[in-house]
């Protein structure tokens, strides 16, 4: 029984002390702008990379596109990169491995890409997927603040 209670406040003084992470944030007027969602500049694409999960807020995790690091995320921010069309990956750190996925990107077009954080051995894990336009601007509005790009 009282191993149980102690057991039971470590756990707790450990939620507790950890927190929620956080990375550094772009500006205020630029979060606005790009909230506007603007057509990308001429010949190019627009990624917008979020991360909105209730699940491992104390985690921050790390985002490349095409090898090269965007930066971290914490929960509730996003990045916004101008890309060339054509096909493109981009990948997280996981628990064991990265996880990525790749996609063709249309000039004129912006796309939306959220990162969730999993259940994992260790640690949470995270993954990649691409949602809908209409969804992604939504949840952007909605959950985020632009974080500073690496």
């Amino acid at each position: 029984m009282c191993r149980n209670v102690i057991a039971g406040l470590l756990l707790l003084a450990t939620l507790v002390v950890s927190g929620c992470a956080s990375v550094p944030m772009g500006s205020s007027d630029e979060d606005q702008a790009l909230k506007q969602f603007p057509t990308p500049p001429q010949g190019m694409a627009g990624l917008y990379v979020y991360r909105d999960s209730f699940m491992g807020k104390a985690l921050k995790k790390s985002v490349s596109l095409d090898g090269q690091l965007l930066g971290e995320t914490a929960n509730g921010v996003y990045f916004y990169e101008v890309v060339e069309p054509g096909e493109h990956s981009l990948s997280t750190e996981s628990e064991f491995s990265d996880n990525a996925i790749d996609f063709m990107a249309d000039a004129g077009e912006n796309y939306f890409v959220e990162q969730y954080i999993k259940m994992g051995i260790f640690v949470g894990g995270a993954g990649l997927n691409m949602v809908e336009k209409t969804e992604g601007m939504d949840a952007v509005r909605k959950c985020c603040h632009l974080a500073a790009s690496q």
